[in-house]
């Protein structure tokens, strides 16, 4: 049978791969993929043999995929749901960790200036945070773009695949670094309005206001 060739030709690529979970996985969605092209291509009236040869072309050249699971251990991130080596999600995690401690203390210049009496908490203190804001911002959205990019070669099933992924992840950590930043610039705009006014009981109605905005973010950004 047809699909049992089809298996027997997937198995022949990961030969020299590790038989690791991901891999396999890997394996098993090519052939599943394969199959179901195979059947399409016998539906438009395509010879057996004529099918088989079309979707085996399809592949494409996955020299490149295969290495990384030789080369470096890789893990399915269900969060993210994409496949990531084990050295990218450490410095991921490097990167992220540093934005966010940034996030949480760019509110301590001007709470340090404002507990001491200076005069500068606004000329000095505001500018600081909005830098430490801004530099976490950037943190995040350079380590969004700069992981590894799966390529588009012709025909390639498996790559429009992985580049599937590559896109879906793109848009959740954009996604994620527009909501840190507007929380971020919330609680900002919080402590300074709070500090100048002190009109503590009236001033939480901002976080309100941030909310509405994420959601307003959100809503477009699904469109």
């Amino acid at each position: 049978m047809m699909e049992d060739k089809i298996r027997r030709h997937v198995e022949g690529l990961f030969e020299q791969t590790a038989p690791t979970k991901k891999a396999v996985e890997l394996q098993e969605e090519m052939i599943q993929n394969l199959n179901d092209k195979y059947k399409d291509l016998m539906s438009e009236g395509k010879t057996p043999e004529a099918a088989y040869n079309i979707a085996i072309a399809g592949i494409g050249d996955i020299s490149s995929l295969l290495a990384q699971f030789e080369v470096d251990t890789m893990y399915y991130d269900e969060e993210e749901d994409i496949y990531i080596s084990e050295a990218a999600q450490r410095k991921s995690a490097m990167l992220t960790a540093i934005a966010v401690m940034m996030y949480i203390l760019c509110v301590l210049p001007l709470i340090i200036l404002a507990i001491a009496g200076s005069q500068f908490v606004t000329s000095i203190g505001v500018p600081l945070m909005f830098l430490m804001v801004a530099a976490a911002t950037g943190l995040l959205i350079y380590n969004s773009m700069t992981r590894p990019k799966y390529g588009r070669g012709p025909d390639s099933m498996v790559e429009d695949f992985r580049e599937w992924q590559s896109d879906k992840h793109d848009r959740k950590a954009m996604r994620r670094a527009i909501s840190s930043a507007l929380w971020s610039i919330t609680l900002v705009v919080y402590f300074i309005v709070s500090f100048v006014t002190f009109a503590w009981h009236v001033t939480w109605i901002i976080f309100i206001v941030g909310a509405a905005i994420e959601s307003i973010i959100n809503i477009f950004m699904k469109k």
